[in-house]
């Protein structure tokens, strides 16, 4: 794991919240975990488990670590060069910052849904294909099986079954997330993080994401960065509130939102900032 010797230390505030009861199955735990951007410090000690087969919503005002965080749990965030971390991320009680644990394995574990739609260049088929082709399998009637269970997981199927072989950028904005989220099925996950995955769609098509999140969740453990109060509120079952790096509160979303313990969270909820 990288180390943050080599940058200034910045002090660590120590206002980390505790979740008030540790789930019995979680798929990640967070530990003390802490981020440096160069010198810039945007996590701080954060701290809670996130339970299996449920919806996490990550919500929190712009620039308050939100995709940072979420990026790390499949170590994407260390794509920007100059990152350093401290603390620990377990995922499924391994340490996923080890250097046995190769990071194409934890990702094709975890997969990744974008705040913009971002299809392949290729038709509607490959695009779902694609994964499975990189992980080995090459008999068609084997892909063609996957190809057809994954559209189908993303509610898809029945609005591109006939044309499977036309671009995919042919898609409406909301089918081609839809589409991704089948590309992201097809390599078979256990976690899938989204991240501000409806931000760019209308409201019909808002509604279409929502309802098969909800669907997801039981087959699929999933993070969602959100915006969006009234959909974390819709659709999550946990909701962790970040500001400035750090976790203000974590709790069953129907407590956070009715009655929290922090006067930060019940002034982002309200409206009085953010």
């Amino acid at each position: 794991m990288n180390s943050a010797a080599e940058t200034k230390h910045v002090p660590v505030p120590n206002t980390t919240i505790k979740p008030k009861s540790r789930d019995s199955k979680s798929i990640y735990s967070i530990q003390n975990f802490s981020l440096w951007y160069g010198s810039d410090q945007a996590l701080y000690d954060v701290q809670f488990d996130i339970p299996a087969n449920n919806v996490t919503a990550i919500i929190g005002p712009s620039g308050c670590g939100k995709s940072t965080f979420i990026k790390a749990l499949n170590r994407m965030v260390e794509l920007v060069p100059s990152v350093k971390m401290l603390g620990s991320i377990n995922y499924n009680g391994k340490d996923i910052f080890s250097p046995k644990y190769k990071v194409e394995e934890l990702r094709t574990n975890v997969g990744m849904v974008f705040q913009n739609p971002n299809p392949f260049p290729k038709s509607i088929y490959e695009n779902v294909a694609y994964g499975p082709k990189i992980h080995g399998i090459k008999k068609k009637k084997v892909l063609d099986e996957i190809v057809e269970k994954s559209l189908k997981g993303a509610a898809l199927w029945d609005e591109v079954k006939d044309r499977l072989q036309e671009n995919a950028f042919g898609l409406s904005g909301g089918q081609q997330q839809r589409l991704c989220i089948a590309r992201c099925l097809a390599i078979e996950p256990d976690v899938i993080l989204m991240d501000e995955p409806t931000s760019a769609l209308d409201p019909i098509s808002t509604a279409k994401i929502e309802e098969l999140v909800q669907k997801l969740k039981e087959d699929y453990s999933i993070v969602i960065v959100t915006h969006n109060m009234q959909q974390a509120a819709r659709i999550s079952d946990k909701t962790a509130f970040f500001l400035n790096g750090e976790v203000i509160e974590y709790s069953n979303t129907d407590e956070l939102f009715s009655n929290p313990e922090d006067k930060r969270t019940e002034d982002y909820i309200t409206g009085r900032f953010g």
